[in-house]
């Protein structure tokens, strides 16, 4: 997850005037916003070029309390159930594909439909707290009875490729993990499956940072259909 604060007491009406950001970085499964970044970083300074911006990183849960208690101006998150007083605008998609191993017979079928998945061993996430992505997925495993074939369980994305690149079993994982280096699995769409994982931004409606709006803005900006 992101955040952004202003963190003097200066004014961002003009852009000559210096100033400074805190901007969050992200964790492993934040990869969509990784590629939004550099984007955001730069139309900020074009606008600002004396900007100073300071990048740390957060959870959801930390990033929304900052917001609520004015030390984050802005956060990039996962959409939540209850946000609260907050506003939240969606600024990008990805999709669940299977990953399979490049061993693995499925890698080399041109459709895949979930009957196809009953011989396999499934990967499958469990977090602390639930989340949409979990149920989506254990709400389909218990559909059509695959509830049974998860062999393996792990809280992040990465230890999900690597279980499947060691050839242990398959797994849903978002769209991004194409672009890992040395990737030993490929991503399948799987008829059936249709679940795609939304990023956005995140602000205080009450915040009365000076220009919070026109950082909005620029975040907001970065919108891109979902594929």
């Amino acid at each position: 997850m992101a955040c952004a604060k202003v963190v003097n007491g200066d004014r961002m009406a003009s852009p000559s005037r210096s100033v400074q950001i805190r901007a969050g970085g992200i964790d492993v499964d934040k990869a969509p916003f990784g590629r939004l970044l550099p984007a955001f970083l730069a139309k900020i300074a074009r606008k600002y070029p004396d900007i100073r911006i300071h990048i740390s990183s957060g959870n959801t849960g930390d990033i929304i309390r900052g917001l609520e208690n004015g030390q984050i101006n802005l956060g990039f998150i996962r959409p939540v159930e209850n946000i609260g007083s907050l506003r939240f605008a969606s600024i990008a998609h990805e999709r669940y594909l299977l990953a399979v191993a490049r061993s693995n017979r499925l890698a080399e079928q041109g459709e895949i439909a979930i009957d196809d998945l009953r011989g396999e061993k499934i990967i499958a996430f469990n977090r602390k707290n639930l989340s949409f992505t979990e149920r989506y997925f254990n709400e389909k495993f218990e559909e059509y009875d695959l509830t049974r074939n998860i062999a393996y369980s792990c809280d992040d994305t990465y230890s999900l490729v690597s279980l499947v690149s060691a050839g242990l079993g398959i797994g849903f994982a978002p769209e991004w993990t194409e672009g890992l280096p040395n990737r030993a699995f490929e991503l399948k769409a799987v008829r059936g499956i249709d679940f795609r994982i939304g990023l956005g931004v995140a602000w205080n409606k009450e915040d009365p940072t000076a220009s919070r709006d026109d950082i909005v803005d620029i975040a907001r900006s970065l919108a891109r259909p979902a594929r």
